[in-house]
C-alpha cells in the first residue's frame, strides 16, 4: 500500500515532505500506543521502566514532528495556538476564541468614536 493518494510525480517536493512527515508522526504515535501497552502489562518494574523510557523517546520524536508541521504546513500553526497549552475545556476553547475575537472588533468600532455621517462640521 502506499502513502499517496494522487500520483507521486504531481505532487512538489514541498507536499512529499509534508507526507513524509505526517507519516513519520503517525508511526511515532503508534509506538507510543505500543509502548505505552507494554509498559503498562509489565509486571517486571525494569522492564516497564525500560518500556516507559521508550515511550517518551516516541513522544519526543511526535512533538518534533508537530513542530516541523507548525512551521511547514498551512493550518497547524492557528490551530495549536488555539489548542496546546490552555486550561479551558478543549472543546470549547474554539468557541472562547471567537468570542474573543468578537468581543476585540466591538472594542475596536467603541474606540473610532462616532461614525463621520459626511455632513463636515457644524
Amino acid at each position: 500500500m502506499t502513502q499517496y493518494h494522487e500520483p507521486v510525480d504531481e505532487l512538489e517536493a514541498k507536499d512529499r515532505d509534508i507526507v513524509r512527515t505526517l507519516m513519520s508522526l503517525k508511526e511515532e504515535v503508534e509506538a507510543v500506543n505500543w509502548y505505552q501497552q507494554r509498559a503498562s502489562a509489565s509486571d517486571n518494574e525494569e522492564l516497564a521502566n525500560l518500556l516507559a523510557h521508550n515511550r517518551d523517546e516516541e513522544i519526543e520524536h511526535a512533538c518534533m514532528a508537530i513542530e516541523w508541521l507548525r512551521r511547514n504546513m498551512p493550518g497547524w500553526d492557528e490551530e495549536l495556538q488555539t489548542y496546546l497549552f490552555s486550561e479551558e475545556p478543549i472543546t470549547q476553547l474554539e468557541e472562547l476564541e471567537e468570542d474573543e475575537e468578537s468581543a476585540g472588533d466591538e472594542e475596536s468600532a467603541e474606540d473610532d468614536g462616532p461614525a463621520d455621517l459626511g455632513l463636515g462640521s457644524l
